[in-house]
């Protein structure tokens, strides 16, 4: 029997255990105490006890169970602590089922107590009438005690009243000696309040019962309102004074906002009359002065009208804003055109010129006065009003400097030009006014850029949000200006961009060609040195860092800046080129085509003509060396296979002196000379022009030999007139090869034109050398 109990007992604390663990209730057997004294014993009491009390524990270890199962255990001992599990499991998936029918139990049991819940408070509605029967009971047993009351409580009202209306006869009776007393001892607050009390009955027996003494009353208060009028206007009363004085009149129905109507317009006269041309900047008083906020500044006095400062401005709207506390829409109105006046002022002073340190110093005052003005009325924002003025004017100030260093670099060009028209081109010379551009755009543009990076660095309110605007307008201002520079130059020389980038030349007869050649020199100096200098100095003050935003102007791109101004320096001296050749062009054609050249008589000296093509070269000599640079130092551009540069017609006309000429012998020289330049030199006679002195005037050189080459092929001469032309052409050879950079090509071009008019000649014998030699040194004579 005792054997059969023993499971039992197991059972039931199993079934305890898995009720505790289900409810979270914190049984004693697993209990960390418990739990390390189970851990204890459960390895000196038998196998089979040591099981049920160690396998719920939470620090159960398996292994070391099964190991000492092992050992202290047979096959059979294990075949039935087997078969004792497998029951232990059945008995447990037991227990979990009852346990599910037992909180079933527990949830019919909570239904039931609802619905006894519900019949309770049913019971509790016929209590809650029971009470209600038993407040009407007492409501009406206390409606009987107050009518029974009633006629005793009516007469004690009735006769407070009447003492009530005896102190109020008295009262008003005794109302113009209450006045009196308050006007002499300056009481003007107590008269108003004592008269305001008196209004009522005024109002309704101040015609009857009360008419004496409401005539004595109004003519007191007569006086204390003159006296409160003049408390408003009065300079030496201060502002919390006047504001009680008016607060009183309007107390009394007086008409204040007359007097504030017309204090407001003086005021505003004031503000009209207000004198900010002559550089006065707001010099404010200390804060720390409490007793100069306190009173009023004699604005409004006609002595002090004349002139009065910003801040005296702003203490009398301080002092009004006290005075008419209502009227804060006007003096609004009026400290928003006090901001703009000044802004008005500040943008006349930056059209007249001013530096960046006088308008930061102006800012600055403007923005202590804003700082006042919204001490007085922080509702009205001024600080954000003051912040789109002082961007429009910091925006007109970058602007402004911009179009000021246009000028400053396009002025002296203008000059040029505008004097060659008046007739004195001589006071003014290309040199000087391209020296005065390129300093203009190297100086002056570092000059403005100093400007903008002070308005940078300047820690004022004003301009702590406009960096990277400011940054924009830099960057947007020299794109622009360089873009502008560039259509002025095109302008001035009448060069336009058509679409698809084809270029019309449209100059006037007037345009000085020395003042293109100007442009294009300073062209190219802007590419070479102005454009990278101003770039580095942008990186380093004025980076973007993001500071663009979507619907800005162009950036300063100094690459598509340097591609503009290089191929305008180009274009700029083609035209000159083109506008001297066209000169030269004139006097060759009119030279070739007026005389006869069949009958063209004995050469006797240098025709005209070369002094008027040497004098053009000469000429545009002179502006190459005021305007370009000289170039590197090179040898000619030609091999000679005999090592010499001189002329090979030369050569072959000195060599053969003694024999004498036949035209047969004449042509056989000229071709075999034709042909001597066709195969034996090898020359480059037109290449690519350079900015240098050297270049541009060799090619005029070139370009004017070959313009004459071509109009000796169309002509036809007899013997005088082959001679005539061999004459000045050995008389430019002399002039030309000391000036002329590639001698070799001139007198290869000279040749050439030698032997056309030996083709295109009827009888070609050339002039003896001694009579040559002899007509070109007297020639060398008159002009040295």
């Amino acid at each position: 029997m005792e054997g059969d109990e023993t499971p039992l007992d197991d059972k039931a604390k199993r079934m305890r255990d898995l009720l505790s663990s289900f409810y979270a209730v914190d049984s004693s057997p697993f209990s960390p105490t418990n739990t390390t004294l189970d851990r204890a014993h459960s390895f000196n009491a038998s196998p089979r006890y040591a099981t049920l009390d160690t396998i719920n524990t939470a620090s159960f270890d398996a292994d070391r169970y099964m190991n000492l199962l092992a050992q202290k255990s047979n096959l059979d001992s294990l075949l039935r602590r087997h078969f004792e599990m497998a029951a232990e499991i059945k008995n447990l998936d037991t227990d979990l089922q009852m346990l599910v029918y037992e909180n079933y139990n527990k949830f019919i049991s909570a239904t039931d107590a609802i619905k006894r819940m519900k019949g309770n408070i049913a019971a509790m509605e016929v209590n809650m009438e029971h009470l209600l029967e038993k407040i009407l009971c007492v409501q009406s047993k206390s409606d009987g005690v107050n009518n029974s009351l009633y006629g005793k409580r009516d007469h004690i009202e009735k006769m407070h009243r009447t003492r009530n209306l005896l102190r109020k006869v008295q009262f008003i009776y005794d109302l113009p000696t209450r006045l009196g007393k308050c006007i002499k001892s300056e009481a003007y607050a107590d008269a108003v309040k004592l008269y305001i009390g008196a209004m009522p009955i005024f109002e309704a027996y101040g015609d009857s019962s009360f008419k004496d003494c409401k005539r004595a009353s109004e003519q007191e208060v007569s006086v204390i309102i003159k006296i409160l009028q003049g408390k408003v206007f009065a300079d030496s009363e201060s502002i919390q004074a006047r504001a009680e004085a008016v607060k009183l009149l309007n107390q009394l129905n007086f008409p204040v906002d007359h007097l504030k109507d017309e204090v407001l317009e003086k005021l505003e006269q004031v503000l009209g009359d207000l004198n900010l041309e002559c550089g006065e900047i707001a010099q404010f008083k200390d804060d720390s002065n409490e007793s100069s906020k306190e009173e009023i500044i004699p604005v409004l006095s006609p002595k002090n009208s004349q002139w009065v400062s910003t801040s005296e401005f702003v203490e009398a709207v301080r002092a009004y804003k006290v005075i008419f506390p209502d009227s804060r829409e006007q003096l609004i109105r009026l400290l928003k055109a006090l901001i703009l006046k000044h802004f008005e002022v500040t943008q006349r002073r930056i059209n007249k010129r001013i530096s960046s340190t006088d308008l930061l110093e102006m800012l600055r005052g403007i923005w202590t006065n804003v700082l006042m003005m919204d001490e007085i009325l922080p509702e009205a924002a001024f600080p954000e009003f003051s912040l789109k003025a002082a961007r429009v004017a910091i925006e007109h100030f970058i602007t402004i400097s911009f179009y000021r260093l246009l000028l400053n670099i396009s002025e002296p060009l203008t000059k040029v030009q505008s004097r060659q028209k008046e007739g004195l081109e001589e006071e003014y010379s290309f040199e000087g006014a391209l020296a005065a551009s390129k300093k203009s755009v190297i100086q002056d543009s570092m000059s403005v850029l100093l400007d903008f990076r002070q308005l940078l660095e300047e820690n004022l309110g004003l301009l702590l949000n406009l960096n990277k605007l400011i940054i924009e307008w830099v960057h947007q201002g020299f794109q622009d200006l360089f873009n502008k520079l560039d259509n002025h130059f095109r302008s001035l020389s009448g060069l336009n961009i058509l679409a698809g980038g084809v270029t019309e030349c449209t100059q006037s007869d007037k345009l000085l060609p020395g003042l293109v050649l100007v442009m294009a020199e300073l062209s190219k100096f802007i590419e070479q040195i102005a454009i990278p200098r101003i770039t580095e100095e942008i990186a380093v003050s004025f980076s973007e860092s993001g500071a663009r935003g979507y619907n800005s102007g162009p950036a300063f791109v100094s690459e598509e800046i340097c591609r503009t101004f290089n191929s305008g320096s180009e274009k700029f001296l083609h035209l000159y080129i083109k506008m001297r050749m066209k000169k030269i062009s004139a006097i060759l054609w009119k030279r070739f085509t007026a005389p006869n050249w069949v009958k063209h008589k004995e050469p006797r000296e240098v025709h005209m003509f070369v002094d008027l093509l040497f004098q053009e070269l000469k000429i545009i000599g002179n502006e190459v060396k005021q305007i370009l640079p000289q170039g590197p130092p090179h040898k000619h551009r030609h091999t000679d296979s005999n090592g010499s540069g001189s002329s090979s017609l030369s050569n072959s006309f000195n060599n053969d002196k003694m024999i004498k000429s036949t035209p047969h012998r004449t042509r056989s020289q000229l071709l075999e000379t034709h042909l001597i330049n066709l195969f034996k030199q090898k020359l480059e006679i037109f290449t690519k022009v350079e900015h240098t002195q050297e270049s541009v005037y060799s090619t005029m050189v070139k370009l004017s030999l070959k313009s004459l080459h071509e109009l000796v092929r169309l002509q036809t001469f007899n013997r005088s007139g082959f001679q005539q032309i061999q004459l000045d052409m050995q008389f430019l050879r002399s002039v030309l090869k000391e000036t002329a950079e590639d001698e070799a090509a001139v007198n290869i071009l000279l040749d050439e034109v030698i032997v056309a008019a030996g083709t295109r000649c009827l009888d070609p014998i050339l002039l003896d050398s001694p009579v040559l030699d002899k007509l070109i040194q007297t020639k060398l004579a008159k002009i040295s």
